[in-house]
């Protein structure tokens, strides 16, 4: 893959172009902004992807959250409407509920960021209970998985603000369902081919970027 990223503008343009955008090295070679970044804008002193992460989700529309691997990366829109009918084989949450398909922790975030989202991480695990001395645990693991399942994914980034309204610190993220971050985008698409064609356009969009790659390498990356 030829491109290289050294503003913002050609990390939208990489999101646009390829589809699906990792965001740090993975199994497909090559195939990450971690890989194709100026070293003069990774984790410097300067701007750089990790602060152009929540303009990126906002200026395109597009999905980010922890969808392949555990790791990180930006889907388009269209292509997150394909791979959420994928992960969720046609299930809205509810419906995995009522169907036993789904575990008793993953409802309990869900129905914390349903009810509360958009929601700065900060917050939702203040109104969840969970950290401190006495809180629960298990933050991380399942909105790990209600990420990778395309129930919950990142919808912006937070910074902090000095006096002077400048934006400090590590950004923190802002969580939603799709359907609260994208609205009619999503809702009247998700669900609009069978799982298994939503699974076979996503091969087919990975197919053109690694023409030579072997398919079931391509469908352990989709998940």
């Amino acid at each position: 893959m030829d491109f290289r990223i050294q503003s913002k503008q050609d990390m939208i343009s990489a999101v646009e172009r390829f589809g699906i955008l990792p965001l740090f090295k993975n199994s497909l070679q090559g195939f990450s902004v971690e890989e194709h970044v100026d070293p003069a804008v990774w984790f410097t002193d300067v701007p750089g992807p990790w602060e152009w992460k929540g303009p990126v989700i906002r200026e395109t529309g597009c999905a980010y959250g922890k969808l392949f691997e555990g790791k990180a990366a930006f889907v388009r829109r269209d292509l997150y409407c394909e791979l959420a009918n994928h992960r969720r084989d046609g299930y809205d949450f509810d419906a995995r509920w009522d169907d036993g398909l789904a575990q008793r922790r993953e409802k309990e975030l869900y129905d914390l960021v349903e009810q509360h989202g958009p929601v700065v991480s900060r917050r939702l695990k203040g109104i969840g209970g969970f950290g401190g001395k006495d809180g629960k645990t298990w933050f991380e693991p399942v909105m790990l998985r209600l990420q990778h399942s395309c129930y919950v994914l990142t919808s912006d980034f937070v910074y902090a603000q000095t006096r002077l309204g400048k934006p400090y610190g590590w950004g923190l993220a802002e969580y939603a369902t799709p359907e609260q971050s994208m609205g009619a985008a999503f809702t009247e698409r998700v669900y609009k081919h069978r799982p298994e064609q939503s699974r076979e356009l996503l091969l087919a969009q990975l197919k053109v970027l690694f023409p030579f790659t072997e398919d079931r390498v391509l469908l352990r990356f989709l998940g």
